[in-house]
């Protein structure tokens, strides 16, 4: 018993599968700076929900990187590609801008210059969504098929933990710093130039890693036909038609119900996540409540729901744990409910954010797992940032109006419309089961 235990945990001790929780770490951090993070900040500041709710839109930019997802795939940096290869390279250029553009984002007072802030958050956006498309080609093409899971939650808890860090982080700190009970733009400025500095740990990661083997096969094959006359046409169609027909003519129709699927599978959180910092905010909790809620409870359970999936997809595949993180991540919706009905409680608050962060640690690292399976190594980069600009673009666009519907529903009825949101990503997972897919 011992020794199957200790086999199934042992990969995590593996060197390639211990890097990408700092590489998740690095990728985790931007997303709630220009997601929940900021929209606690712009509703302190007095900004209203509608406004909020269409500033989540800069997000967006996660849900079209597979438009330069090509390039990162495929051309190599001038100079530096020849020093670090072309994974490393690109992971070096998007974390440098990371830090310049966060530090830039802590400049802007929105009170004064409310319309500079999604510029700013646009380019946040924008480089970490082309970070992700790198992490995400290095994450494939450094482990072989039985890695990949453990990569995957290692990846997902170095993950989890940074947007932590981006959440509860951020608001102790601007907790820390504030010198008045009324909105202290200062406060906010030093915590989120913490936040440019803490992007230093993917920076050094980066710099430490060895390029996947893959990746260095790809450049010496370049090399050699780096002299062929391939017209710009053909070149537009190995770069975006053909990786998608790929996918197309090994899962066939079933490529429609994949389609469904990965669109869908984090549409509850994503539209309710955009207005729950501000949700906090109106019920009366304090920056210190919910970030000491998500540093201690939240973090354990999120923890455990990536350890558990990371191990449990093995044992059980990875149908049957997507189905249970998708019906845990709509019921976690509901307890919200139950939150919003009651008076300030902090033990109910504990309990809504450890349960909600169960759901995602597990949800989560088994879609990560899943959508792995699905790209093919000859278009790692590509393929990859398809799968996961679909699950991004439509759940992030419906967050955009996600202010007004709580304008008019109000919050029970908004929490009971993103829980029924989740429904078709159910009959999905439910279908593939009953047609016995497996990638």
């Amino acid at each position: 018993m011992k020794t199957a235990i200790s086999s199934t945990f042992s990969v995590y001790l593996e060197r390639s599968v211990i890097r990408l929780f700092f590489l998740g770490f690095s990728a985790g951090l931007p997303i709630l700076l220009v997601f929940s993070s900021l929209s606690f900040w712009l509703r302190e500041a007095g900004i209203d929900r509608a406004t909020i709710g269409y500033m989540s839109w800069a997000a967006l930019a996660y849900g079209f990187k597979w438009i330069w997802s090509p390039a990162v795939d495929k051309v190599p940096l001038p100079i530096i590609s020849r020093l670090l290869g072309r994974r490393r390279s690109w992971l070096l250029l998007t974390q440098v801008c990371l830090i310049i553009s966060i530090g830039s984002m802590a400049m802007i007072n929105p009170q004064i210059n409310l319309y500079y802030v999604p510029l700013a958050a646009i380019a946040v956006a924008f480089f970490s969504a082309t970070q992700d498309i790198v992490i995400d080609a290095f994450r494939i093409e450094s482990g072989d098929d039985k890695q990949q899971a453990a990569m995957a939650a290692t990846y997902q808890i170095g993950y989890r933990f940074a947007m932590i860090v981006a959440s509860a982080g951020v608001l102790l700190l601007a907790a820390t710093f504030e010198t008045s009970t009324t909105y202290d733009y200062f406060a906010w400025q030093k915590a989120y130039l913490i936040m440019a500095l803490l992007m230093g740990v993917g920076l050094l990661t980066t710099l430490l890693s060895p390029e996947p083997d893959v990746s260095l096969k790809s450049e010496d094959n370049k090399k050699s036909t780096a002299t062929s006359p391939i017209s710009f046409i053909l070149m537009l169609r190995e770069a975006y038609v053909t990786p998608l027909l790929e996918i197309v003519s090994r899962y066939k129709w079933h490529a429609v119900v994949l389609i469904i699927l990965i669109a869908t599978y984090r549409i509850s959180d994503i539209v309710m996540g955009v207005m729950a910092n501000v949700f906090y905010v109106d019920m009366g909790y304090t920056k210190s409540d919910i970030a000491l809620a998500s540093k201690t409870y939240g973090l354990i359970m999120t923890l455990t729901g990536a350890l558990l999936a990371g191990s449990l997809v093995n044992k059980y595949g990875v149908l049957k744990i997507l189905l249970i993180g998708s019906i845990l991540s709509a019921l976690t919706n509901i307890l919200f409910i139950f939150l919003s009905q009651s008076d300030y409680n902090l033990t109910l608050l504990y309990t809504v954010i450890s349960v909600d962060n169960l759901s995602a640690g597990l949800a989560t690292t088994a879609f990560i797992a899943f959508l792995s399976s699905l790209a093919s190594k000859e278009f790692t980069a590509t393929q990859y940032a398809f799968l996961s600009s679909a699950m991004l673009l439509f759940p992030k666009f419906l967050g955009g109006f996600s202010g007004v519907w709580l304008e008019s529903l109000g919050y029970t009825y908004f929490f009971s419309m993103t829980a029924i949101l989740g429904l078709p990503t159910v009959v999905a997972i439910l279908y593939l089961m009953k047609q016995k897919w497996h990638a």
